[in-house]
């Protein structure tokens, strides 16, 4: 029998298919569908795909990164409070510690929330579990060189 991987409720990934080096995330039990920020959102259904930007740290809209990916789908998404928004889907690997696997995640606004991204239950691992009181269990990056802000003229 495969042994489990424990989680935390909150852990850092990356998305080396987006560029995306660091990225805090909640991992979410409770949602079916991930997540990720996206401040703008700029489709090309020519070539399907979706062009989009992501502040990677919250409360820093100077910190931004540029994306450009394939979308798989649009699909009508309801939200923790009820609400419904019509999504675009890309797949993107993610790495979570030592394991890296493809994943889809819908693109959403999530300026204001507490995380760029949820890591819902269709993206998780068969043998993964989650330990609510536990946070950074696969490690935390050096951030030192993102968390900086820029010096004032």
């Amino acid at each position: 029998m495969k042994e489990h991987e424990i989680l935390g409720w909150r852990e850092w990934i990356s998305l080396p298919d987006l560029e995306i080096n660091y990225l805090k995330c909640k991992i979410d039990t409770g949602a079916r569908t991930s997540a990720l920020h996206a401040f703008f959102v700029e489709p090309d259904s020519a070539r399907n795909t979706v062009r989009f930007g992501i502040h990677p740290i919250q409360r820093r809209e100077d910190v931004e990164i540029i994306c450009t990916a394939r979308f798989i789908d649009k699909r009508l998404v309801t939200d923790s409070g009820g609400h419904k928004e019509k999504r675009y889907v890309i797949e993107t690997s993610i790495r979570l510690g030592k394991s890296a696997w493809p994943i889809e995640i819908t693109l959403t606004n999530r300026d204001t929330m507490k995380f760029r991204m949820l890591l819902g239950r269709t993206a998780m691992r068969k043998n993964m579990l989650v330990n609510p009181n536990a946070s950074f269990v696969t490690g935390k990056p050096d951030l030192t060189p993102y968390i900086k802000k820029p010096k004032q003229d």
